[in-house]
Parts: structure tokens; C-alpha cells; sequence
């Protein structure tokens, strides 16, 4: 019935049950009440464990920044290509393409798109009519600095670069 308490014997057969040391919660060297100078942890090895985190936080971080500049470019690049197949259904139903007067909002008003994305850095997409090197439109996004022109994150992404 008491299969994890031992019996103690107090002296002229009386038997009461006790735990065992095993089954006290206390470590074997702790059952006088004094503690070892191994048990917890320092704190020159917390430190350790922190400084070895804190390492491998920044190299997660330093390979994954750039991924999100890259993911940024691919989804404009693929809302100009949606928009742009959009304007072409938009010249196949009306004979021509939308004036830029009228802009991507005709392409909204006709159906072809529920609403127009903004790009990946909160700016409107553009359109212009006709467009550079003879295309009939250009759609655009001005990238990361919202501004004609720039390299890398800050370039401009349209329909000329495909």
C-alpha cells in the first residue's frame, strides 16, 4: 500500500511510514541542509550562454535582411506584371489601352482588377501613355526611395525591364 514510503522503526516496535530520501525532492548531498559548491549556475556561465545567443541572433539576422530587400523587388515585380496583363485584357475588350488620363483607375472601373496594390514600400504604381522606347504604357514603381532614377533598393522596377 505505501510503495514509495519506507517504514521507520522508533524503538519498541512502534512503525510509522516515511519517505525515503529518493523520493523527498532533495539531492543526497543536500539532506543535512548544506549545499554544494556545484549545484546552480555561475554567473560567468550565464554570460556564456548569453554572449553564444546573442552571436547567433545576428548571424540569423544578417542572412535574413537581405532576403526581404529581394522579396520586396520580386512582389513588385510581379503586381506590374498582373497589372500589366490586366491593361492588355483592358485593349483586347476596348480596342486600345488606357489613356494616362485615365490611368490604372480603368482598369478598377472595367472589372479587370478588383482594387490596384500599392507597391511593396506603401507608394501607388504608375502608368503613363504612351510609354518609354515606343511601348504603347508603362507601369512603374519608383522602389525604395520614391524618387526618378537609383540603384540597387532604390531603382526603379516596370514594365521596360521585362
Amino acid at each position: 500500500m505505501f510503495s514509495f514510503f519506507k517504514v521507520r522503526r522508533l524503538g519498541a516496535g512502534r512503525k510509522i511510514p516515511c519517505k525515503s530520501r529518493r523520493d523527498s525532492g532533495f539531492r543526497r548531498n543536500d539532506v543535512d541542509g548544506k549545499r554544494k559548491s556545484e549545484d546552480g549556475f555561475t554567473l560567468v556561465e550565464l554570460m556564456v550562454v548569453i554572449v553564444i545567443i546573442g552571436l547567433l541572433a545576428t548571424v540569423v539576422v544578417i542572412n535574413v535582411m537581405p532576403a526581404q530587400d529581394t522579396a520586396r523587388v520580386k512582389k513588385a515585380e510581379a503586381d506590374i506584371a498582373l497589372l500589366e496583363q490586366a491593361a492588355e485584357m483592358y485593349r483586347l475588350s476596348r480596342l486600345n489601352y488606357p489613356t494616362g488620363e485615365q490611368g490604372l483607375q480603368a482598369l478598377v472601373a472595367e472589372g479587370f482588377v478588383k482594387r490596384l496594390p500599392d507597391d511593396p514600400w506603401g507608394n501607388a504604381y504608375r502608368y503613363t501613355a504612351p510609354g518609354r522606347n515606343g511601348a504603347p504604357f508603362d507601369i512603374y514603381s519608383l522602389g525604395a526611395d520614391n524618387a526618378e532614377g537609383g540603384e540597387g533598393d532604390d531603382a526603379d522596377i516596370g514594365t521596360w525591364a521585362n
